[in-house]
């Protein structure tokens, strides 16, 4: 079974944040090093791109067959995504062993965990 994991940062620091300026040298290497295996785990089909902050977002929605944008995640910034990666496991209990292991579940943040349909 396929699975996307969608990782919604809620109050884990990242790079762009404050909060990681807090983080000691070692502190943001292990983040970072977290990630790496995370990406290096079998199954594991990581994102391409890294997403700028929720700040820099544009909400799109059309009524009245008008387009209207809001400048901005449509989501308070706490509930925005952070980032996503695809997983190839064999059931949802390894995909969520996966998904505990992401910094971000541990700093504030969770892990989404949604079966991919397969056709």
């Amino acid at each position: 079974m396929k699975y996307v994991l969608l990782i919604h940062q809620g109050d884990a620091p990242t790079p762009y944040s404050d909060e990681w300026e807090k983080l000691s040298d070692d502190e943001q290497k292990a983040v970072y090093a977290a990630y790496q295996e995370i990406n290096q785990t079998p199954g594991v089909t990581p994102s391409a791109v890294q997403l700028q902050p929720p700040e820099a977002a544009t909400t799109v929605r059309v009524e009245d067959d008008k387009t209207l944008t809001t400048d901005g995640p449509f989501v308070s910034t706490k509930e925005a995504l952070g980032g996503w990666l695809l997983f190839e496991a064999d059931d949802l209990d390894a995909a969520i062993e996966l998904a505990s292991r992401i910094p971000a579940a541990r700093m504030g943040g969770a892990i989404e965990v949604r079966p991919l349909v397969e056709r």
